[in-house]
């Protein structure tokens, strides 16, 4: 991976971060990167803590827009993508409750996290607290899905040389589409719950990641 590549990741990383609604989703570009970089772990490990950084530094600045001057904004920018005002005001009243371990623990679950940073700044969470949390939690979440790449890489490099890259990556985009359709599906059938104006993106992203899905249906089947 060259260093342009690495310097966009941390980039689209960082601005999502801090509130951007930016249709691509996150885990799946970290993914995407552990898998690139399985040959050289070195580099992995630098690119590891850059984007665990980006996350920190963008989280931060959404926590403090949504503490002060851009409350509305985001707030409006989450309900184009389909996260509603009241589903942040109930996460927000856990948080405000919960404290850090809330932060963390909302930054680790898959339908959550999204909206956890607005919450946790309409919640009014001391800053220490809410950084605590999201190391925490951001820490577990990005460097799984970067380390659950990594060791999908060596065999993905293998399938990539034999199948041809433009090919593996238009299949690996209809079945991540497939995959986020169906598990979207399933999910919410089994919480029976009602989405106003169909389901976000940031659900389907959640869906499209195997391990999200994974984490999905277990606490779907423990609810």
């Amino acid at each position: 991976m060259d260093i342009l590549a690495i310097v966009g990741i941390v980039a689209i990383l960082l601005v999502k971060e801090a509130g951007v609604p930016i249709p691509v989703p996150g885990d799946l570009i970290v993914i995407g990167a552990g898998v690139a970089l399985a040959g050289d772990p070195s580099l992995a490990a630098v690119v590891l803590i850059l984007v665990l950084a980006a996350g920190y530094v963008g989280g931060s600045i959404q926590f403090l827009l949504a503490r002060r001057v851009l409350r509305r904004p985001l707030l409006a920018a989450l309900a184009r993508v389909g996260i509603g005002e009241v589903r942040i005001e109930a996460l927000a009243a856990r948080l405000r409750r919960s404290g850090a371990r809330g932060v963390a623990l909302a930054r680790m679950t898959p339908g959550v996290r999204i909206a956890a940073i607005v919450a946790a700044g309409l919640a009014a969470i001391p800053y220490a607290a809410f950084l605590t949390g999201l190391v925490a939690g951001n820490g577990v979440f990005v460097a799984g899905h970067f380390v659950l790449g990594y060791a999908l890489g060596a065999s993905a490099a293998g399938v990539i040389g034999s199948a041809g890259g433009v090919g593996l990556i238009i299949v690996g985009a209809s079945v991540l589409a497939l995959v986020g359709a169906l598990g979207l599906a399933f999910v919410r059938k089994s919480r029976r719950v009602a989405v106003e104006g169909g389901p976000a993106p940031g659900d389907w992203a959640d869906a499209a990641c195997p391990a999200c899905l994974a984490v999905s249906i277990v606490q779907s089947r423990a609810e």
